[in-house]
C-alpha cells in the first residue's frame, strides 16, 4: 500500500493485488459493502494519517479504479463539514460517510514525466507488441494508452512490470486524454517512436 497526498483534501492510495490477498479480499469484493472492505478502508485511513497527516472526520468521496494486472488506485477526497470538530485526537473511524464510485477498465494507461524514459520503454517493448498504442500529452506529462492488449497472461504480467519500471500507472482515463490532452501519436505509438528515435 502506498499513500500520496494530492492536495489538502485529497489523497491517492495504490493497492496491489497482494495487499488485497493478504486481507482475504478478492478484487470483486471492492464492489461490495462487507466488513473486510470497511477494515481495509480503516487501515488505509490509518496509514494515510500516519504517513501524510490526512485524517477523515466527515463525508468523503472514494473513487476506486481497477488497473489491469497491477491492483487498484483509491482516491479519497475529504468533504467540507462545519458541524464536526476537526481535532486530531478525535476517533474518526466511526464518523465518516462514504460516497463510493467504482470504475474498471481494460485500458492500460501509463504516464511519464520524462520523454527519455518513454523512449527507453518503447525500445524494450516494441518486439512484444503487434499494436503499439496511442501517445498523448496532458498537463506536462506523456500518456501511453493501450486498448485490448492480446497476450498470454504471463507475457501480459511481464509487459505491465516493464511499463511500471519506466512510468506510473495512471487513473486518467482515455476519455479525459482525448478531450483535454493533445494527441502526439494516434496509432502504433511505440513503433513510431522506435522508428524516429533510434
Amino acid at each position: 500500500m502506498r499513500v500520496e497526498r494530492l492536495g489538502t483534501d485529497k489523497i491517492r492510495i495504490f493497492l496491489t493485488f497482494d495487499d488485497l490477498v493478504e486481507r482475504g479480499i478478492e478484487k470483486d469484493d471492492m464492489w461490495r459493502d462487507i466488513p473486510k472492505v470497511h477494515e481495509l478502508f480503516n487501515d488505509m485511513m490509518d496509514q494515510a494519517h500516519e504517513e501524510v497527516g490526512f485524517s477523515v472526520n466527515g463525508p468523503v468521496a472514494v473513487e476506486v479504479f481497477s488497473l489491469p494486472a497491477q491492483g487498484m488506485v483509491v482516491i479519497v477526497t475529504r468533504g467540507k463539514t462545519d458541524s464536526i470538530d476537526s481535532s486530531d485526537d478525535m476517533d474518526y473511524d466511526d464518523i465518516y460517510e462514504m460516497q463510493v464510485t467504482l470504475e474498471e477498465s481494460d485500458d492500460v494507461i501509463y504516464s511519464f514525466s520524462d520523454f527519455e524514459d518513454l523512449l527507453e520503454l518503447a525500445h524494450r517493448i516494441n518486439a512484444k507488441l503487434l499494436y503499439g498504442g496511442s501517445l498523448y500529452s496532458y498537463n506536462g506529462r506523456y500518456y501511453l494508452v493501450f486498448e485490448e492488449i492480446e497476450m498470454e497472461r504471463k507475457d501480459y504480467e511481464d509487459f505491465i512490470a516493464v511499463l511500471s519500471e519506466y512510468g506510473e500507472a495512471s487513473t486518467t482515463t482515455k476519455y479525459v486524454l482525448q478531450e483535454y490532452g493533445a494527441v502526439v501519436i494516434g496509432d502504433d505509438a511505440v513503433k513510431v517512436l522506435c522508428q524516429y528515435f533510434s
